[in-house]
């Protein structure tokens, strides 16, 4: 079977291993472009699959634009059976999902037809299921909505970050590719329409939806912190400073009247009152610098007692 792979993250360098490992015939890597980064943006950094995919010594397509009919054209001399799609990043469009002659399945980080969006790993820690998982599916035009070919499902631990689940779906998704690709092979799956009625979403993560509003009783404030746990990181600022904080555990309750945010202490944790309850936090990241131990922190006078989160 001869494939044409798309993803761009480190989630994808898993699947595309196991393809490898297994002898599927890869025919082309199609990636994101190098995209600059840090504070200069001088410097252009490949994505992480171009770095795989070289070290394998595959062809790398890097197009701007993956509908656009020139880039079809380049793609249909390979002549690919069947398109793998993990993470890419963009959405597509049928003209390029019925380029390979058996269309294009995708790796999806959730049960579809839960979950269905751009941040299912985040999501299912911040809505504190008990249970997430990966599905290979049939891809179509809507987000997420093609039929099922097969899932695989995986319990999310009560203290599991969201970086945690990323890492262990990643590898349960290279597994469950290799299981669709095996059955798919032998005629051994049936595909199965989702129920719309049993959607639910996972829109993309934004500076908003990142930031921590102190209302928010404990138990949610701190899945919203293990979600976005390493990056992006929830936020809340201190005067005109952005801080990120991590590592989240309950820390009782606050004192009768003590307004939401406010610092309970610092020696020898930093503990913040939350809308319902209290919370320690094990680690924080002032912006522009790296992430410490909430206790470096602040023995150099980063806060105080009764200073106040907005």
């Amino acid at each position: 079977m001869r494939l044409v792979f798309f993803g761009t993250p480190d989630f994808a360098i898993p699947s595309l291993r196991a393809l490898l490992e297994e002898g599927f015939d890869v025919a082309a890597v199609v990636t994101q472009p190098d995209r600059p980064h840090g504070r200069s943006r001088s410097v252009l950094h490949p994505p992480p699959v171009k770095q795989e995919a070289a070290a394998e010594g595959l062809p790398v397509l890097q197009p701007d634009q993956p509908n656009a009919p020139e880039f079809l054209e380049m793609l249909r001399p390979l002549a690919a059976d069947l398109g793998i799609v993990v993470a890419y990043g963009h959405i597509l469009k049928p003209a390029l999902l019925a380029l390979p002659h058996r269309g294009m399945i995708n790796v999806h980080a959730s049960l579809l037809p839960a979950l269905r969006g751009a941040a299912p790993i985040q999501h299912a820690v911040m809505q504190g299921l008990e249970e997430t998982g990966i599905t290979i599916m049939q891809m179509e035009a809507g987000m997420d909505t093609g039929p099922v070919l097969h899932r695989v499902p995986t319990p999310i631990a009560t203290d599991e970050t969201g970086g945690e689940l990323e890492v262990r779906l990643a590898e349960l998704g290279a597994l469950a590719l290799i299981e669709a690709l095996t059955l798919l092979d032998a005629e051994a799956i049936v595909p199965q329409p989702q129920d719309p009625r049993l959607a639910t979403y996972a829109p993309k993560i934004t500076t908003e939806t990142a930031q921590i509003r102190w209302e928010t009783p404990a138990p949610a404030l701190a899945r919203l912190v293990r979600a976005l746990d390493p990056r992006p990181g929830a936020w809340t600022a201190l005067g005109d400073r952005r801080i990120k904080l991590f590592g989240p555990r309950y820390a009782g309750c606050p004192p009768a009247g003590t307004a939401a945010g406010t610092i309970l202490e610092v020696d020898p944790a930093l503990v913040v009152a939350t809308g319902d309850g209290a919370l320690q936090f094990l680690d924080v990241q002032p912006e522009g610098k790296a992430r410490l131990a909430a206790a470096d922190w602040l023995r150099g006078r980063g806060a105080r007692v009764g200073d106040r989160f907005s």
